[in-house]
């Protein structure tokens, strides 16, 4: 297990290397002067401007710019943005928005998902099964942007029953934001786990169980489901990276200071340091979810060995 984890950490190396380029090749080619971003209207010497310039290594080529970038980050550093302030600064203040906002939203995605999932497999064919399957399709099918708005007006506005912006309530300002973001996943692990547990409730050992006469509490419980769940541990470790990263859309409906929204307003301003630091900090996450996934297998399924 010590040299498969050995080896996966190696390998992210050049995962790292290869998304962090990307990113940044991507910010280097955005159209704009992020200098004239910074100011607005304000009229600014040429030299002031110069400064800025060399200051922030806007003059230097694109590898320049990434080699420099790289050195920082060794160290710790994930860089300034245009005001001065650290990125690292930025992402302690933001962080615990979007991590708070995920874990609402994985615990909705894991419980109502699964409880779901269970049922309608254990009932397949029933009214209970073809509500599901329904309601997971309808699900998907409206964008996360309209469901937010829908979820503000209905939820928020005429009921009162959950605040629509901010985070002054603590928890519970989570709770909507939190169910609007696990919602689509929520459709996925529903679909992701009756299609498992029908599956497994086919094999020969669920059939030589019964025919011991173990009650079905048992032979579900203890035997099917251990199975079933493993791709379904594999969604929701996969997707709690994915939720931290793709919160964006949410934040902004919900007006949540978080990582998300962060990105989104640095992408607009040109400040390249705060895109690339939190999307690398995205990158770290989600290669650290999906490696706990993998280490899951063999407490899942015994059968899975790691050489």
């Amino acid at each position: 297990m010590g040299r498969y984890i050995a080896r996966r950490l190696l390998l992210t190396i050049p995962v790292l290397l290869g998304s962090t380029f990307l990113i940044f090749a991507m910010v280097y080619a955005l159209p704009g002067d992020p200098i004239a971003a910074l100011v607005g209207d304000r009229r600014i010497s040429p030299s002031v401007v110069a400064e800025l310039k060399d200051r922030y290594n806007l003059n230097d080529p694109l590898h320049v710019q990434y080699a420099k970038y790289l050195g920082g980050l060794v160290q710790g550093d994930l860089g300034t943005d245009f005001s001065g302030r650290s990125v690292a600064g930025t992402v302690k203040e933001r962080f615990p928005v979007t991590l708070k906002l995920a874990i609402v939203a994985i615990v909705f995605e894991a419980v109502i998902g699964l409880i779901a999932g269970i049922l309608s497999g254990i009932r397949k064919g029933s009214f209970f099964d073809n509500l599901v399957l329904v309601s997971t399709i309808f699900v998907v099918s409206i964008p996360v942007f309209v469901l937010g708005f829908l979820a503000q007006l209905s939820l928020g506005l005429k009921l009162g029953l959950f605040p629509i912006s901010g985070i002054s309530e603590g928890w519970y300002s989570y709770l909507l934001p939190g169910f609007v973001l696990a919602t689509l996943s929520i459709a996925y692990v529903a679909r992701l786990t009756r299609t498992s547990l029908v599956e497994n409730l086919r094999n020969d050992y669920v059939r030589t169980a019964k025919a011991k006469g173990l009650p079905p509490r048992t032979v579900i419980g203890k035997h099917t489901m251990r199975n079933s769940l493993i791709p379904v541990v594999t969604f929701l470790g996969a997707d709690f990276g994915a939720l931290l990263s793709g919160a964006i859309v949410t934040e902004g409906i919900f007006n949540l200071p978080g990582l998300g929204r962060t990105v989104y307003q640095a992408v607009l301003s040109g400040e390249g340091a705060v895109t690339v630091g939190i999307v690398t900090l995205f990158i770290f996450i989600y290669i650290f979810f999906n490696l706990v996934v993998d280490v899951l297998y063999a407490a899942l399924d015994p059968r899975i060995r790691y050489e």
